[in-house]
């Protein structure tokens, strides 16, 4: 193999003394970076600066760990810049570690040092005997450029394991255009860099292995309540997409009370997470009350109960029609039975509607008026049925009435209460976690977005000021969504202006914050999440008054 070039006074004492400095500069920087392309891109550049290379590559080992990916590549000379932040994307195919034999893929320099762990400096590619350099030259004929020295370098993590591999291409003599071997120092220096940035790179995997089992986890608590309520899971993933929307358009504000507001990449990551797990208490919330579709369901609709007992008061007037009909026989009287039976009619129309009635009521509604009440209440006791025991009883036992009387929607006080106490049980569950001091105020976002500005939410009563901006806005995309949602079995999805008014008197009430929801419309942050997630039925012009 090719040994390095001996030192030259390129590597003087003083020069060689400021390049270790900027490697562990360099060292510093790798640690702090969270982003894995920019890290990528920071190795390679820095690579590039300390030996000044003119051009690198780099590569990452895939998944499967059978080739190298082409990551980055720069060649200042050519201006040839691709992947990372380039507007250029990588379009070169993998190089395979093992040939169409089946044996180690020796014949080219990347692969080679990734096989066998070792750094392989080559000062003439275009002489050297041991590597196919035939891309390389057809590389070169195409662009005119000569490809001459290199200097390959394994990128090996605290285990040992090759995770990438550092390229570097025609080391540049200080002060001129000639292209020079890359000395012992480079190496050395590079050699280093390598150490420290597979560590670093391999901390920055790790870390998002470890992430992505997290919100792995975060999806698999969302699936168990997607399968209790597959309406529950839409909202579980649609509040999240939402709260991103209005905290990007809150931070990227320039006026007005919010124009302070910033977010930080670790801070959108808490609260994405956050966002994710706000509503993760429902999995301890009884399934038959989050899909309670109607006044009287519980496990069933008890609808039918009632309408069986409306045939039976049926059947029981007409038998008793039946029987006055049979006292009659012994003297005929044709007016008599026609009266009976004009009678039975009329009672059983009085029995439809009030059937129909109660049917109408089970459905739920966003009113129900103090005479609908009382009928419920009327028909409860007006009408008695023989129960299954023999005994005369109430049409409406007092828990169905109870029901039936709802005023809005299909929950009871008690049952909107075990609906409610999910927040109590998200804040619970998130607060016996360790969390990492990033992540530190996701049970305080995730937990205050049934809270009010006017300190009349739940569970703690918070006031505007002891919430965080976080918070309140997970409070109106969580409203939002429930209003425009369409996959509720209890309602249809409101239309946009509809629900748009109805957060607007929430404003004016003091129940959600009036600066965010001002964004929220002037940003047009309600209509870019329609357009995404809601019906185009729903979709209609709203006029804003900001």
């Amino acid at each position: 193999m090719t040994t390095p070039a001996k030192n030259t006074d390129l590597d003087s004492v003083e020069g060689l003394l400021g390049r270790l400095e900027q490697l562990n500069q360099i060292g510093a920087a790798l640690s702090k970076e969270r982003d894995i392309t920019r890290l990528l891109e920071s190795i390679l550049l820095a690579a590039k600066g300390i030996t000044r290379a003119d051009g690198g590559t780099i590569y990452s080992k895939d998944a499967s760990g059978d080739s190298l990916r082409f990551e980055i590549l720069r060649t200042d000379s050519l201006q040839i810049a691709m992947g990372g932040s380039a507007a250029e994307p990588m379009h070169f195919p993998d190089l395979p570690l093992i040939n169409a034999a089946g044996a180690p893929n020796d014949s080219l320099v990347a692969a080679y040092a990734a096989i066998h762990r070792v750094t392989v400096n080559i000062e003439n590619a275009y002489t050297d005997p041991d590597f196919d350099f035939s891309g390389t030259r057809k590389f070169d004929q195409n662009t005119g450029y000569r490809s001459q020295s290199f200097l390959t370098v394994p990128m090996c993590n605290q285990d040992g394991d090759v995770i990438g591999v550092l390229q570097l291409l025609n080391a540049m003599r200080p002060g001129s255009s000639e292209v020079v071997p890359f000395s012992k120092a480079d190496q050395q220096l590079v050699e280093s860099l390598a150490s420290q940035a597979a560590i670093a790179l391999n901390t920055r995997l790790l870390i998002r292995q470890l992430e992505d089992l997290f919100e792995s986890f975060i999806s698999l608590i969302n699936l168990a309540i997607d399968e209790k309520s597959p309406y529950t899971g839409g909202h579980c993933q649609r509040v999240p997409t939402l709260t991103m929307m209005l905290a990007e358009a809150a931070a990227h504000n320039q006026e007005g009370p919010l124009a302070e507001f910033t977010m930080t990449e670790l801070d959108r990551y808490e609260l994405k997470i956050a966002s994710l797990l706000h509503d993760c208490g429902k999995i301890t919330t009884p399934v038959h009350v989050v899909d309670k579709a109607t006044k009287l369901q519980t496990l069933y609709d008890r609808i039918d109960l009632i309408d069986t007992r409306f045939e039976v008061l049926k059947r029981d007037a007409e038998i008793a029609a039946l029987r006055q009909q049979l006292a009659l026989r012994t003297s005929v009287d044709v007016a008599a039975e026609r009266a009976l039976t004009t009678s039975l009619t009329s009672q059983f129309g009085t029995l439809d509607e009030d059937r129909n009635f109660l049917r109408a009521t089970n459905s739920g509604g966003e009113f129900m008026s103090d005479a609908a009440v009382a009928r419920v209440r009327h028909i409860a006791s007006h009408h008695q049925w023989r129960n299954a025991d023999g005994r005369q009883a109430d049409f409406l036992s007092v828990e169905e009435t109870e029901n039936l009387c709802i005023r809005k929607g299909t929950l009871t006080p008690a049952e909107r209460d075990t609906i409610n106490y999910h927040i109590v049980s998200t804040i619970k569950m998130l607060e016996k976690l360790p969390w990492p001091k990033h992540l530190k105020n996701v049970p305080e976002f995730a937990g205050g977005h049934h809270e009010r500005m006017d300190g009349k939410g739940y569970p703690k009563g918070l006031t505007r000021e002891q919430m965080s901006v976080q918070a309140r806005i997970m409070g109106i995309a969580d409203i939002f969504e429930a209003l425009t949602a369409s996959d509720r079995p209890y309602k249809p999805g409101m239309k946009l202006s509809q629900a748009i008014g109805i957060m607007v008197k929430m404003k004016e009430d003091g129940h959600i914050d009036p600066d965010l929801f001002d964004i929220f419309l002037k940003q047009g942050v309600y209509l870019s999440y329609a357009q995404a997630f809601v019906d185009p039925a729903q979709i209609d012009d709203v006029k804003l008054t900001l």
